[in-house]
């Protein structure tokens, strides 16, 4: 590593190896011979004067590639495309001639970006899988755990842990299954020519229109793919890399949701991410226990989200059959929202693999603001003791505004329930109004919800997945 130039953070502190790998250089370069090969092969098939000694000798070259004569010849010619032509000519001396045949660059360059997102979505989902995993054992986990919910984060009705933890895991499963829309409706550009009319592969094969017709299926079956475009120009549409980023935004949004609960609820000390015994939390106070890595997962996504408008305005701007202002935009957006979710990514596995709930202090809180939310059973009661429901009502609506004074202008505890066993209009005793207060009581169908999303949806997901499970995810800082 050099210190005297920019180095990206999303390479040095984020992203994992395998998602650099797959935005490398070797990736891309390997997959353009790739398309050569397929090219080539399909152009025999199809009957023209290629032989299988050459198609042979450009799949001995297909991954070592001469990267020096590649770099020297693209300084005489500025063509990045033209001059791997020329070095994978000159490992493979018989088949040079019939590369790239019929081809623009856009075949090698445009076909590849979409093979590469399929394989970053690919991680992605694996990833995304992971962490679904470790939140559908954690929202089992305490899904009948009573905590205190909150509306505008003032006290609302209780709910319980393992509920919210559902709710970030339904986030995710929403964005899991538009990956797997993306995915599954992800078309190869094929091999259209300069403007997109196949006009040089109708006179390689004179005219025969049957013939042309079969490049881009044959192309995309060798590839792994199901079809091509039906249109273009010289470009796959732009559209793509939008809806491509949408997604991956999407898991953006998700962990930025999730991530910022946990920071709420690690400021209310109830929920912690992982702290490491040696972790330093402030280099000033030695106490702190900051919630860094969600902290990282907000900034990260924050990033990504804004990133979907480069691909955005991109897809808007591109004049007629094509442009060049796309390329800079696109080798820098596309990858570095990869990049960068896939670090949000890591983060969210460790994050939700080592969450740390403290009960007390949840019970505590909880308990402190559970008398207002029990007036009304407790207004019942008194109504089955004798009472009368309208006066009942007015009373403890003036009795909760003095003990909601209390403990916001002197500091103590909420009394209600002393001033209601003091009144006699209730007709019941401290004793009985204390019964009342079992948090169970209060949560609904929380743990029932839980269990029927895990059941019937969370868990046969990762039954049928669970080859990708499994994963850890080690953090760089």
């Amino acid at each position: 590593m050099t210190n005297d130039r920019y180095v990206s953070p999303l390479s040095e502190r984020y992203a994992s190896r395998e998602m650099q790998f797959i935005f490398s250089p070797d990736m891309k370069f390997r997959t353009w011979r790739k398309l050569w090969i397929a090219l080539a092969e399909t152009e025999k098939e199809l009957g023209l004067p290629i032989t299988q000694e050459q198609i042979d000798e450009l799949k001995a070259h297909a991954d070592d590639i001469n990267y020096e004569e590649a770099k020297a010849r693209e300084k005489i010619v500025r063509h990045d495309v033209m001059s791997h032509v020329y070095a994978y000519g000159l490992q493979c001396p018989k088949a040079k001639g019939i590369i790239h045949l019929g081809a623009t660059s856009c075949y090698v360059g445009d076909n590849t970006d979409i093979i590469v997102m399929r394989e970053a979505l690919r991680l992605v989902r694996k990833k995304l899988l992971n962490v679904m995993a470790a939140l559908a054992d954690f929202a089992d986990a305490y899904k009948a755990q009573p905590t205190l919910g909150f509306t505008h984060f003032q006290p609302a009705q209780p709910t319980t842990v393992g509920k919210r933890a559902s709710l970030w895991l339904q986030e995710f499963w929403l964005d899991l299954e538009e990956i797997d829309h993306v995915l599954e409706n992800l078309r190869l550009l094929g091999s259209k020519g300069t403007t997109g009319t196949q006009a040089s592969f109708l006179e390689l094969f004179d005219g025969n229109q049957e013939k042309v017709d079969r490049i881009d299926p044959m192309i995309a079956e060798k590839m792994g793919f199901s079809r091509c475009m039906p249109v273009s120009g010289q470009t796959y549409s732009r559209k793509v890399d939008t809806i491509v980023l949408n997604a991956v935004a999407g898991v953006a949004s998700s962990a930025m949701k999730m991530a910022t609960d946990i920071r709420l609820l690690q400021h209310l000390k109830e929920v912690e991410e992982p702290f490491e015994k040696t972790q330093i939390g402030s280099s000033a106070m030695a106490y702190k226990r900051n919630p860094m890595r969600s902290e990282r997962i907000c900034s990260l996504a924050r990033y990504v989200m804004i990133d979907v408008l480069n691909p955005a305005v991109t897809a808007g701007t591109q004049w007629f059959e094509r442009t060049l202002d796309d390329s800079a935009n696109k080798r820098l957006s596309v990858p570095e929202a990869f990049l960068a979710v896939d670090g949000i990514l890591d983060l969210c596995i460790n994050v939700t693999d080592g969450l740390k709930v403290y009960p007390k202090v949840i019970e505590k809180r909880l308990m402190s603001e559970l008398p207002f939310m029990a007036t009304e059973n407790i207004m019942m009661d008194a109504v089955k003791a004798g009472g009368d429901r309208q006066e009942l009502h007015e009373k403890i609506r003036t009795l909760s505004m003095e003990a909601g004074r209390r403990v916001k202008e002197e500091g103590l505890d909420n009394n209600l329930l002393e001033l209601i066993a003091a009144d006699p209009s209730f007709h019941l005793t401290i004793e009985e109004l204390q019964s009342a207060m079992d948090p169970s009581r209060y949560i609904g169908c929380a743990p029932h919800q839980v269990e029927r999303f895990l059941e019937e949806i969370i868990r046969p997901l990762l039954r049928e997945n669970r080859d990708a499970l499994g994963m850890s995810a080690e953090i760089n800082v």
